[in-house]
């Protein structure tokens, strides 16, 4: 088991929050920037000079590759004294092993905190585990450059076939978008009975699966779940609703963040797995979900009256 155990100072929480809100405003404001740079452009508006100036960090960041950053790592350090993080290794081999794995986590939330304190604590380890991420935030200007610094790889079938044959490990967020607007602070919801396509990769490349749950996710910020946004953020794999957290402002609430990393399931390589083969191995996997949230959620105060539902 892995804990920060680092005495918070009001400084240090300060920092903390500033950085935090730093990746939701972001997510706030670098759509709507790119939208009226774009408009800037095609308008030329007020003037040619002024239009282009104005979009100069959209230009300058569609060619610029995302790279992974331990050293960004480091600084973003703060957060794990905004948030009570802590994290537990049901089995510390998988992250020593050699094998490659596919770590499966849930919930997703708007945006993935105690990821991101679990880079933040453990920084070399980005560059051994890579997230898979959607293809628009790979692409989309400042933001695949912001969360680039977490080694992103392009969540596609292709994409993921590719990395795990090279030997390398990666972590998915199973539920994707349809599971960030679940996001509840009163209960806990999965997007998950109809997610198959995880475990049938894994049978087509005989890699193990690592379950891993995230309490604190859904609950750190909330959610806008009707409306055109809503809608557009499902349409384009991305977050690009409206949220909100401490004072109805997009900054997250700072809450214990819980990060439970559980046993490997084992399972066998078939090339051509059937239809009862990747429900047998779901279930068994759905089973380790329930488990893990059930032993740890009262580890959590928010968590200890929430139900999980998985849909």
């Amino acid at each position: 088991m892995l804990r920060n155990n680092t005495n918070k100072s009001l400084p240090r929480w300060l920092l903390g929050m500033v950085v935090t809100s730093i990746f939701t405003l972001a997510y706030l404001l670098v759509p709507i920037y790119l939208l009226s740079a774009i408009a800037a452009l095609v308008f030329l508006y007020p003037t040619t000079k002024s239009s282009l100036m104005y979009a100069l960090p959209m230009l300058a960041s569609t060619f610029v590759r995302p790279r992974a950053s331990p050293l960004a790592m480091r600084l973003i350090s703060p957060m794990l004294d905004y948030f009570d993080y802590e994290a537990i290794y049901l089995d510390e081999t998988v992250r020593s092993s050699g094998k490659n794995y596919i770590f499966v986590a849930q919930p997703h939330g708007v945006l993935s905190f105690v990821g991101m304190c679990s880079a933040a604590s453990k920084p070399m380890d980005i560059l051994r585990v890579p997230t898979a991420a959607a293809s628009v935030v790979l692409r989309m200007p400042i933001l695949k450059n912001l969360m680039g610094i977490f080694n992103l790889i392009d969540a596609s079938a292709v994409s993921l076939r590719a990395h795990l044959r090279g030997g390398g490990s990666v972590l998915i967020y199973v539920g994707g978008i349809a599971e960030l607007f679940k996001t509840c602070r009163n209960e806990e919801r999965l997007y998950l009975t109809n997610r198959k396509g995880f475990i049938k990769l894994a049978l087509t490349e005989g890699v193990d699966v690592v379950p891993a749950y995230l309490f604190g996710n859904s609950s750190v910020l909330s959610v806008l779940k009707h409306g055109p946004l809503a809608s557009l953020s499902r349409k384009m794999q991305a977050s690009l609703t409206i949220f909100w957290g401490k004072f109805l402002l997009p900054i997250p609430r700072d809450e214990k963040l819980l990060y439970v990393v559980g046993k490997p399931i084992s399972l066998p390589q078939i090339p051509h797995p059937k239809q009862e083969d990747i429900d047998k191995w779901h279930a068994i996997y759905v089973n380790e979900v329930r488990s893990l949230y059930e032993t740890y959620k009262e580890r959590v105060p928010m968590y200890k009256h929430k139900k999980l539902f998985i849909d």
